[in-house]
């Protein structure tokens, strides 16, 4: 879908208060996740808010999210939403913002919305990439934003065991021990996986995800690619429903946050799924 021509001003300014959509992309080394931490820990919320509160006449800013990355972990595709009283054209907001955000978090986009959309309450889907390096010698780029392993990894066994996964399952032998979620049920609609190179890319859309829920399933893959596991151990953990049985966590340097989606009525600008140093992978998935 092309990129939506939208006003410059929201239609209901007149009545003094109008809400605001950004899409936002940032690589997450440098910082504690996306939410808000006690003062001197680095966020992506707090430089956020810090940038937009000095467009927004110096009042202060609180920002929602389509969802909480966690430490380290880098987004191409983040929604977040805010309320304000001041008048701005959206190239204002994006341009604005980016003046004050340091070099590694952007604005990419921003856009006037009705009063009921919600980044995340809204959301319908969500989408990440994990991005595995799999070389005997550990790169020297991309060193922050891929994870490397030096062992060969088998994708065919990979995506064999990536099948018992989609669908509506409960996911709490896949989710943090800590995660606060109520459910643990969620519905994976896909989950491929794809190489490029010496890259392996899991690809997974989901209607929404638990507390290192793609980190955990990285890790479970990649120990069946690897040889550690049987391809059939993947569902022996699901049916667990036990964190114990599922193993290591996969690192956060490779996760990204590529999309959200949401309803018919809430049209947003689109940019081609990240990251960028794969902004041809859609095309490629086609064929694989």
């Amino acid at each position: 879908m092309p990129n939506q021509r939208v006003p410059a001003v929201a239609p209901w300014v007149a009545a003094g208060q109008f809400r605001i959509a950004l899409g936002v992309e940032y690589k997450g080394s440098n910082y504690h996740g996306f939410q808000l931490q006690e003062a001197g820990t680095p966020s992506i919320q707090g430089h956020l808010e810090e940038a937009l509160q000095k467009i927004n006449a110096g009042l202060p800013v609180r920002l929602s999210c389509a969802g909480r990355t966690d430490a380290m972990v880098h987004a191409c595709g983040q929604v977040v939403h805010f309320d304000t009283s001041i008048e701005r054209s959206m190239r204002a907001w994006m341009m604005g913002a980016n003046r004050y955000l340091p070099k590694d978090i952007s604005v990419v986009w921003a856009q006037a919305m009705p009063q009921d959309f919600h980044s995340r309450f809204s959301a319908v889907a969500r989408r990440y990439r994990y991005v595995i390096y799999s070389d005997a010698v550990r790169p020297a780029h991309l060193a922050e934003e891929i994870t490397w392993t030096h062992r060969a990894l088998d994708i065919e066994k990979m995506r064999a065991a990536a099948r018992c996964l989609v669908g509506t399952h409960d996911f709490n032998a896949l989710r943090a021990a800590g995660c606060q979620a109520h459910s643990p049920v969620r519905t994976i609609y896909h989950l491929r996986l794809l190489t490029f190179g010496k890259l392996i890319i899991i690809d997974v859309r989901a209607n929404a995800f638990l507390h290192h829920m793609v980190r955990n399933i990285a890790g479970v893959l990649m120990m069946v690619g690897a040889g550690d596991r049987p391809i059939e151990w993947v569902q022996e953990v699901l049916s667990s429903c036990d964190r114990k049985a599922a193993g290591v966590t996969a690192p956060p340097h490779g996760l990204y946050m590529v999309q959200v989606e949401y309803p018919e009525q809430f049209t947003l600008p689109e940019r081609y799924l990240g990251p960028h140093f794969l902004s041809g992978l859609p095309d490629i998935f086609e064929n694989q």
